[in-house]
């Protein structure tokens, strides 16, 4: 436990306010991508179909949008950040590996590149967490200032 305290401290202390608006970027984008998938589902079911993952058709258009959506929406405000980035992980190397790889790094139609640097900023975050600038720390200040009122 004292480790993982030491780490919290130390990601706490090297985090710059500037990465708040790298995270809200960060979410903006899933989020958004989260929304797109949800407006063209037919889209979304032709990737699925054309990567041979038919037998997971159902559990996929019913589950990434709204890992998108819901993680998207967290990264933002900066609450849960690591558990929110950590949980997008498996969908971004889904994405990097499945779909885009096929399509090649400089193809016309390629989030290849978008979905690599989605993926590394997810890996980010998932060390420092959400920062100064985000609602976890703001609750963690407001639980550090309330007095404790003896009965």
């Amino acid at each position: 436990m004292g480790l993982l305290k030491n780490f919290q401290n130390w990601t706490a202390s090297h985090n710059p306010k500037w990465l708040a608006l790298i995270r809200v970027a960060l979410g903006a984008a899933l989020l958004l991508r989260g929304v797109s998938f949800l407006n063209n589902l037919v889209k979304m079911e032709q990737l699925i179909d054309a990567n041979n993952l038919t037998q997971y058709k159902d559990v996929l258009m019913n589950s990434i949008p709204w890992i998108h959506i819901g993680g998207g929406f967290l990264i933002i405000i900066g609450l849960f950040t690591r558990f929110a980035a950590f949980v997008q992980i498996p969908v971004l190397l889904g994405a990097v590996l499945y779909v885009n790889v096929k399509k090649g790094f400089f193809a016309a139609e390629t989030d290849l590149t978008l979905s690599i640097i989605l993926l590394l900023m997810l890996v980010i975050f998932v060390v420092e967490g959400s920062g100064p600038l985000s609602l976890a720390s703001y609750f963690k200040e407001a639980e550090e200032e309330e007095p404790i009122v003896a009965e």
